[in-house]
């Protein structure tokens, strides 16, 4: 049964205060639930239908609290609930600057939207790409709905808050910095290093003047044929499926 105190729970960790205050967010489904459990987070509460419960298994040392249907409606943040809801601890944010001298790493330049943030966290991990670095005007990733849109891969990825400028900055020298314009060299000629930080910018505005300013390598995604009247961007997450996927084609 859920208690009044444990729903109270759950519905609060909608806003990022709470979030941040309790340390916790919040997983629904099997799969995603499954995921985060196998890699290692900690669980706090699981709560399941007696439906779910008969037709699913689930490898975890955390006690499944048996709910109502009417229960997990009322405690899901999804229009269809897929009856398995979950709490989890933030995973410990270690703060290095180091990563992309050594490997490849997304950075986020005031991306916004919850389904762009989780669907970018998703294409990182089936590129292998660990860490993703945001700037603090980033959606939050552990929101419920970004949380959804990752399908369990928030908990191979590691999400990284910080003054992103200051990190491009501490990178010059050491790594390239590469960042998607439509003044930049086509992706599919210029060279490509195995390491270095791949910014994406908002929705609506792109990379930041200050980010763009400290970006040593421009590159931008030509539409086909050249010339033809087009849209007039990609989406960010789609854009960033692009180029994650040219990187890894030749960059191994």
């Amino acid at each position: 049964m859920l208690s009044k105190a444990q729903l109270k729970l759950i519905k609060s960790l909608e806003q990022k205060k709470y979030r941040k205050e309790s340390g916790l967010f919040v997983a629904e489904g099997g799969k995603t639930v499954g995921d985060l459990i196998a890699c290692g987070l900690q669980c706090e509460l699981i709560i399941a239908t007696k439906e779910w419960k008969a037709c699913h298994t689930l490898a975890t040392r955390t006690p499944i609290t048996e709910v109502s249907e009417d229960d997990m409606k009322r405690a899901s943040f999804l229009r269809t609930p897929q009856g398995i809801l979950a709490l989890f601890r933030h995973p410990r944010e270690e703060q290095n600057n180091e990563h992309p001298t050594r490997t490849l790493c997304l950075a986020l330049d005031g991306v916004q939207d919850p389904g762009n943030m989780g669907t970018i966290i998703r294409i990182a991990d089936w590129f292998g790409i660990e860490h993703i670095y945001c700037s603090v005007g980033c959606v939050d990733a552990y929101s419920p709905k970004t949380v959804q849109a990752t399908m369990g891969a928030i908990g191979r990825v590691k999400i990284h808050y910080t003054n992103l400028p200051a990190l491009i900055e501490s990178l010059k020298g050491k790594a390239p910095v590469y960042g998607t314009f439509l003044d930049g060299e086509n992706i599919y000629n210029c060279e490509l290093q195995p390491h270095g930080l791949i910014v994406m910018g908002n929705e609506g505005n792109g990379i930041s003047r200050e980010c763009e300013e400290k970006i040593t390598e421009r590159l931008f995604i030509p539409n086909y044929p050249v010339g033809r009247a087009t849209s007039e961007s990609l989406n960010v997450s789609t854009a960033t499926a692009i180029i994650c996927s040219e990187f890894r084609r030749r960059v191994k």
